[in-house]
């Protein structure tokens, strides 16, 4: 049997799935750059790292862009510097390429046809393909970003439109996309076959609105319309939407991890389903498959809580906030050279003794990535005074990283994929520990469970992967590429 794993992350180290990136656009609106800066604040937990909007008066582009959260980048003076009635945004986590400001999108470019922006989320797994492809015939690029091939391919196109050039570009690239172009006339979303990632269509006043969540549309008073579907190119000229479908329908491999964490819990993605109650519905399940005596059931918040509250309701037990969440941390640089307990941890969370003394506890949470976290949790919430302390994990054990867009450590980073159960309970520290099956999620999970991509629990991956494509995501070695 292996030995418990020992796991000691650098102080920048993060034990957590990190969001992949927002889009949003508009058109039709002469406040276009003013909806878009709204509907990136609604999208913020989708990537806090680096946000941007490019908007269009038609013959221009005006641009802003900036390191950090939306709030901090933008103001009523830089807002006033992006007219014209058409816009797109971008909030980013770097899932390919670094962080820098030259990695921040919307990317823009001027080429035969005018103006170009983009903004993409997803991850394109055969994106160091096609630019050693590129690169080869001349193309400079700007950035690390995996998006920038994408803007590359639309302009060596030989298509005569640019929509036959959008649909060219897509054809070639691998991965997942969804994703918003900005022209001189048009507004364009696209989604990849496989409709890994959300994109959402709705309607603003007479203006067309895309975005990745439907939250967006609430803070803006929009109406959803419909997701836009996998495989589809929609294309808005004023505010006139015409619908292309160029590509071969592919089996749908929807993120289930969307609606596992990624998703805002207000939010309807895949169509009409809402977040909220399908993760308070995986407690229930969890409570069915992983019941226990305990006298309260507490969640890590904030998104352990509507799965929490499920398995509460499902074990007949009361439900209490044992652990308080500061939501105004951001990130710190500095810390103390004496060594305080759990200092990453307790930046962010901090036990309520009162809660907690004597009582014999639930903790339920949506994932354990590397369970370092897990781990300094259940030590925090001993020394708050608990009895016991259960885990319960409203998901089934991470085994593989995603290639799909979502910024994840590499496998032999997760704790799941090397050990058993029991070893992670001993790491953890936990009296006892359960997860959610596989069955039992998909059980849960609205429509048809084969619609959905399950590669992170399953490393079982929707699109199979090229031997050079395996060299450029970094899972094995050149020199063990067959000479054959």
């Amino acid at each position: 049997m292996k030995s418990l794993p020992v796991i000691q992350p650098s102080a920048a180290s993060d034990d957590a799935f990190h969001e992949e990136c927002a889009v949003f656009g508009i058109s039709g609106h002469k406040e276009a750059a003013n909806l878009a800066y709204l509907g990136l604040y609604a999208l913020q937990h989708r990537g806090q790292e680096g946000s941007g909007i490019v908007s269009s008066d038609g013959e221009r582009f005006f641009q802003k862009k900036g390191l950090g959260l939306v709030a901090d980048i933008y103001s009523k003076k830089t807002l006033r510097a992006l007219p014209g009635g058409k816009a797109i945004g971008h909030n980013r986590y770097s899932t390919a390429g670094s962080g820098d400001l030259h990695n921040v999108q919307p990317l823009s470019v001027n080429f035969a046809f005018g103006n170009l922006a983009l903004a993409h989320n997803g991850n394109l797994i055969n994106a160091g393909v096609l630019r050693g492809e590129l690169e080869a015939y001349g193309a400079i690029f700007q950035s690390d970003s995996d998006s920038e091939v994408i803007i590359h391919l639309i302009a060596h196109s030989k298509g005569e439109t640019i929509v036959n050039r959008v649909i060219d570009a897509l054809s070639l690239v691998r991965g997942a996309y969804s994703l918003v172009l900005l022209t001189d006339e048009h507004l364009i979303a696209a989604r990849d076959p496989y409709g890994f990632r959300p994109l959402c269509l709705g309607r603003y006043k007479n203006s067309w609105v895309v975005a990745s969540e439907t939250c967006a549309f609430d803070l803006i008073d929009a109406k959803f319309v419909r997701e836009v579907e996998p495989g589809e190119i929609v294309v808005i000229e004023g505010t006139e939407l015409t619908s292309y479908r160029p590509f071969l329908e592919r089996n749908h491999a929807q993120c289930i991890f969307e609606y596992v964490y990624f998703a805002r819990p207000d939010s309807k993605i895949f169509g009409t389903r809402a977040v909220y109650p399908i993760r308070k519905a995986f407690g229930r399940q969890l409570a069915k498959e992983c019941p226990v005596e305990a006298d309260l059931v507490i969640p890590v918040p904030d998104s352990g809580v509507p799965a929490a509250l499920g398995y509460a309701e499902g074990m007949g037990l009361p439900f209490e906030i044992g652990l308080t969440r500061n939501h105004y941390i951001g990130r710190t640089f500095i810390e103390p050279q004496q060594a305080i307990r759990h200092f990453g941890v307790k930046l962010k969370l901090n036990p309520v003794p009162e809660v907690l003394e004597g009582k014999r506890i639930v903790v339920v949470d949506d994932s354990i990535v590397r369970g370092t976290t897990s781990r300094k949790i259940v030590k925090m919430l001993r020394q708050a005074g608990a009895k016991e302390i259960h885990m319960r994990i409203s998901s089934p054990p991470v085994m593989a990283p995603c290639f799909y867009g979502i910024d994840t450590p590499s496998k032999k980073e997760l704790i799941g994929a090397k050990f058993s159960l029991e070893q992670i309970r001993k790491y953890v520290t936990a009296d006892s520990l359960g997860y959610l099956s596989l069955e039992g999620m998909l059980a849960t999970a609205p429509g048809d469970s084969q619609h959905y991509c399950t590669a992170c629990f399953t490393d079982n991956y929707p699109i199979s992967l090229t031997k050079a494509e395996e060299m450029q995501l970094g899972l094995f070695e050149p020199n063990q590429v067959s000479s054959s």
